[in-house]
């Protein structure tokens, strides 16, 4: 049962939604936008729920819904008539007829049971511009029981005829210590581990939530450390076939891959040897390890540091950064590897 103290951060769009709940000056139309996996969802269910709520309560910190009434369990089994999710046919795109069909020529019919008629409309990004069209002329003259609240990873895709006239709410990035708090108390996830998935999702709750308990991600870390700590006996096709074990995609028609490279592995691998050179460098200027993300490799982190100067350290993060600019740019992802894991091993 999902509620505004169960949303983690993002304290500007609850203190909007807040404001709308106890004034009821609801708009008609609302865009959530954020990264994919960041609960964009989530949030909007959770201020439907509660816009159709029977019995709203406030318990000092927010005005919740009461998740007992027969709005309520409607909308918590997603069953509510007057609570419509817009899908579409293609997977890559909503369409004018999605729009025509779907929303501009429903609105027209009242609400069959609550105050208002929501219609969540995901990946909103994926709107033709004949599509967005449609939808203009109901933003233009909606009928006075209608929200709709559009959910989308890219602003930009949106004419500026649409989102003149809906009220953003951009999503933040959640701090560190909320997504790590959350994934010990919720998801029972060990302290260390907690606070890598919280490191590696930068702000995205639902990311963290998915690295937790990814057990892929957890191997290509241990993979990634252990073959740093031992490239100065390596040869380079040594060092190159280890990489290619990590980041093999999981499956042969895997949408990521590339050359037999899963790209979406290949990012983790970068981000794992950006954080365990940026804790080396933490440990060296400060001894401790209080403040380090991999703080199950800090006996590792700490015999390197005795070895390595801090001119070391910031070249290979230098090397790391050239090479996440190369592979950007479409040089052959094999050659940037190659050339950044040598640049490594030379200072180790």
């Amino acid at each position: 049962m999902a509620d505004f103290s169960d949303i983690i951060d993002q304290q500007q769009m609850k203190e909007h939604m807040q404001n709308a709940l106890k004034t009821g000056k609801v708009s008609h139309a609302y865009i959530i936008a954020g990264e994919n996996e960041s609960g964009k969802e989530y949030i909007a269910r959770i201020f439907a729920k509660a816009l159709q709520c029977e019995h709203r309560r406030d318990d000092g910190r927010y005005i919740e819904a009461c998740n007992e009434c027969p709005s309520c369990i409607k909308a918590l089994s997603e069953n509510h008539p007057d609570i419509i999710t817009i899908t579409h046919e293609k997977p890559n795109s909503i369409g004018v007829d999605d729009i025509r069909g779907k929303l501009r020529d429903d609105v027209v019919i009242r609400p069959y049971e609550s105050q208002y008629k929501i219609y969540i409309i995901p990946e909103g990004e994926k709107m033709t511009p004949a599509a967005q069209n449609a939808l203009l002329k109901t933003l233009e003259e909606p009928p006075a029981y209608i929200v709709m609240i559009i959910l989308t990873n890219n602003i930009n895709a949106f004419l500026p005829t649409i989102t003149s006239r809906c009220i953003v709410l951009p999503m933040k990035p959640a701090k560190d210590d909320s997504i790590t708090r959350f994934l010990m108390e919720q998801c029972q996830i060990v302290d260390y581990k907690a606070m890598v998935c919280a490191s590696f999702a930068r702000g995205n709750v639902g990311k963290a939530i998915s690295l937790a308990s990814n057990e892929r991600f957890d191997k290509l870390k241990n993979e990634t450390i252990e073959l740093v700590s031992k490239l100065k006996n390596l040869e380079i096709y040594d060092i190159m076939n280890r990489v290619h074990a990590i980041l093999e995609p999981e499956e042969e028609d895997s949408k990521t891959a590339k050359k037999g490279i899963d790209l979406g592995a290949l990012e983790d691998f970068m981000d794992v040897l950006l954080f365990l050179f940026r804790d080396m460098l933490v440990y060296k200027a400060t001894g401790e390890d209080v403040h380090l993300i991999f703080t199950d490799k800090v006996s590792y982190i700490s015999s390197v540091t005795k070895t390595v100067s801090y001119q070391g350290i910031d070249s290979i993060i230098k090397n790391m950064e050239t090479a996440k600019n190369r592979i950007k740019s479409n040089v052959n992802i094999d050659l940037a590897l190659e050339l950044m894991l040598l640049g490594i091993k030379e200072y180790l």
